[in-house]
């Protein structure tokens, strides 16, 4: 099996290598890529049943971009999504690159080795979509947010290339929306347009992803790859001339954000972020006079149908925030606190407040409902970190888990980024995992992650069990994630996930749970990478037609030399793990119980959420509660550097002085 995969595989590179809706936008007549004269400047109520990309939307954005491209001389590749990740249209220039090489690292190759750095076999269709799908999912109608800032934002330093400065704010959120993920929808017809759909690739770092708007509200997103390397900007200090990010950007045209919504109005701990460094002088097409799509059909280009996401067609997106995209304002549960639920096709909530799966001490549907409330009340007062306009409430996605990481309950705030969504999940089930008595069990019968070299020659095994016999050795903890003694936060695990502890300063020791420095990529993460890789890889495989696609859970999958048989698969890791702030442990008295996972606003605003989220939910007697102060992972001081537990902003309240407010709890 392993070497007819392998066989099959090769051959592929080595070939590759020779509706209806609302109408289209008005033309710039200037032909700079701004936002529509006139657009209102909406703060997370502008969204209406006609927000969405028309058929003849896409086909308008996919002849803004050959056109861009043709005017310099290159051949794209260009994906259209609309805001919940249903792909709308990839079109693939003639002799475009059909494979691109995932690479981050400024290490040279033959020094670093592992995780998805320098895989060479990636189709240049899946890079395209996770772009759009990370332009789509990062922003909302308070900030805009392009593949670039993702970049700025995931890195081991913040900003990139600064020393002594801690890693990213959302460092590791490149590997959400995975493939595998039980939570993401699929190009099913049972599934219809409900999302959010996942990603071929996670989120995706390489400039040439950006946000589409209409009337102020996110509409989609598109992805363009020119070059064959799938990257990060590790730079952050000059302007780059990239082709890819060029194309995108004449691309969106009159759909592109509105200015005062982008990433470069907005800051994080007091450095502004980066949205894109191509400016409207530098493109060399006329975006308000693109060729019409119907001439493009043929010499210049095709449509292309990628397996597991669209047909070779151009459709239209759906109108967010409306039942057909999948999330829909709440009618049953949280009156009075414009709340918004996920349902399925027919109209369904997924993830109603329901009884936790774990014995007589579980969370009742009561009072998931009550926490989950109670965040939703701390959310709503909060003011947001990364919005406009300033003092706007923070906009949240919200799940509680129990403790083996099954969804009991899961609501958002209005205009949340979609991507908090999966990205709460992951935080909560991490939350749960690690601080019960089951984590070294459950890591200690995963099967190793098998590394593929660039050119598909098995490199090694990496193995989670490994992570149980750091943990013990870095805490001076024998028994750790074997006793459940140690209640671990989103903050806490993050801490241990990063390359050097504490984290920011280089030369400091290796986090246990990261990858060593050296080998640490944003592609090579540590147990983060190792729990998923097998998945995307067969993923891959599965995009190029060599193999079944990837179960809907991302443990457990074995290596392509097995198969991908699954082994030890757990729940509480069904989408992956993440390793930055906002998620919490829940406790009755001192036996675990689940866990509160929150993501969408500035860290600091996801933590607060997720904390008083649980210590406010007003239930009495034998209530759930935060963890015990003893238990808590602040209590641990490892390599004399105390571990974190949450960290809340000061003065965080729109409606109140309050300046502490999870101080002494």
């Amino acid at each position: 099996m392993r070497r007819l995969w392998l066989t099959v595989l090769c051959a592929a590179l080595v070939s590759s290598c020779g509706g209806g809706g609302s109408g289209s936008s008005g033309a710039n007549v200037n032909g700079g890529a701004t936002s529509a004269s006139g657009a209102p400047a909406c703060d997370g109520s502008c969204a209406s049943a006609s927000s969405f990309l028309s058929s003849s939307d896409v086909e308008t954005v996919i002849a803004r971009a050959v056109a861009e491209a043709q005017a310099r001389g290159v051949k794209a590749t260009i994906a259209v999504v609309d805001r919940v990740g249903n792909v709308l249209a990839v079109f693939r220039m003639s002799g475009a690159l059909e494979n691109v090489t995932m690479q981050t690292s400024g290490v040279s190759v033959s020094a670093l080795s592992g995780g998805l750095e320098n895989i060479e076999v990636i189709p240049a269709t899946m890079a395209a979509i996770a772009k759009a799908v990370t332009g789509a999912y990062l922003s909302s109608e308070g900030n805009a947010f392009s593949t670039r800032t993702a970049s700025q934002i995931i890195q081991s330093h913040f900003n990139p290339g600064e020393l002594l400065t801690p890693g990213g704010p959302l460092f590791g959120v490149q590997f959400s929306q995975l493939p595998c993920s039980d939570l993401a929808t699929r190009f099913t017809p049972a599934e219809g347009d409900v999302g959010p759909k996942r990603s071929p690739l996670g989120l995706a770092g390489d400039p040439g992803g950006f946000p589409l708007y209409r009337a102020g509200t996110p509409v989609g997103g598109v992805g363009v790859v020119v070059d064959s390397i799938y990257g990060i900007d590790r730079n952050i200090l000059d302007v780059d001339n990239d082709t890819d990010e060029a194309v995108a950007f004449a691309a969106a045209g009159p759909l592109a954000a509105p200015e005062d919504r982008r990433a470069d109005r907005i800051t994080a701990d007091g450095k502004t972020l980066r949205f894109s460094d191509t400016r409207p002088e530098d493109l060399r097409s006329r975006i308000d006079s693109p060729p019409a799509f119907a001439s493009l059909l043929g010499a210049t280009g095709q449509l292309v149908a990628v397996p597991g996401y669209n047909d070779a067609l151009v459709r239209a997106g759906t109108a967010f925030g409306q039942a057909r995209s999948g999330i829909r304002a709440d009618s049953q549960d949280y009156a009075g606190l414009d709340a918004f639920v996920l349902v399925d096709a027919a109209g369904q909530e997924r993830y109603r407040p329901r009884a936790g799966t774990d014995g007589a001490a579980a969370l009742t549907a009561a009072e998931v409902r009550a926490i989950l409330s109670s965040a939703l009340r701390v959310a709503n007062r909060s003011r947001a970190q990364i919005r406009r306009p300033l003092d706007t409430p923070a906009r949240v996605s919200i799940t509680v888990v129990d403790s083996q990481g099954e969804i009991l309950g899961l609501v958002r705030t209005r205009d949340a980024p979609v991507f908090g969504i999966d990205v709460s999940v992951q935080k909560a089930r991490g939350a749960a995992f690690f601080s019960s008595r089951t984590a070294a069990e459950r890591l200690n019968a995963l099967p190793p992650a098998v590394y593929l070299d660039r050119v598909l020659v098995r490199l090694r095994e990496e193995s989670p069990a490994q992570y149980v016999t750091t943990m013990r050795v870095f805490l001076g903890l024998p028994n750790a994630l074997a006793d459940g003694a140690t209640a671990f936060s989103a903050r806490s695990l993050g801490n241990l996930a990063r390359p050097n502890y504490p984290d920011g300063v280089d030369g400091n020791p290796l986090g246990p749970l990261s990858r060593a420095p050296g080998q640490w990529s944003p592609l090579n993460t540590g147990v983060q990478m190792d729990l998923v890789y097998n998945a995307v890889i067969q993923h891959v495989a599965f995009v190029r037609g060599l193999t079944a696609d990837t179960p809907r859970n991302c443990s457990g999958v074995s290596g392509f030399d097995r198969g991908f048989a699954v082994t030890g698969a757990v729940r509480g890791l069904a989408n992956g793990m993440q390793i930055f702030p906002g998620a919490v442990p829940i406790y009755r008295g001192d036996q675990l119980i689940g866990a509160i996972g929150v993501s969408g606003d500035g860290v600091d605003q996801d933590d607060m959420v997720a904390f008083l989220g649980v210590a406010r939910s007003g239930l009495s007697g034998s209530a759930p509660q935060n963890a015990p102060l003893n238990r808590r992972s602040d209590q641990l001081v490892p390599s004399g550097a105390r571990l974190r537990y949450v960290s809340c902003p000061q003065a965080p309240f729109l409606d109140s002085n309050e300046q502490e407010p999870c101080s002494g709890l």
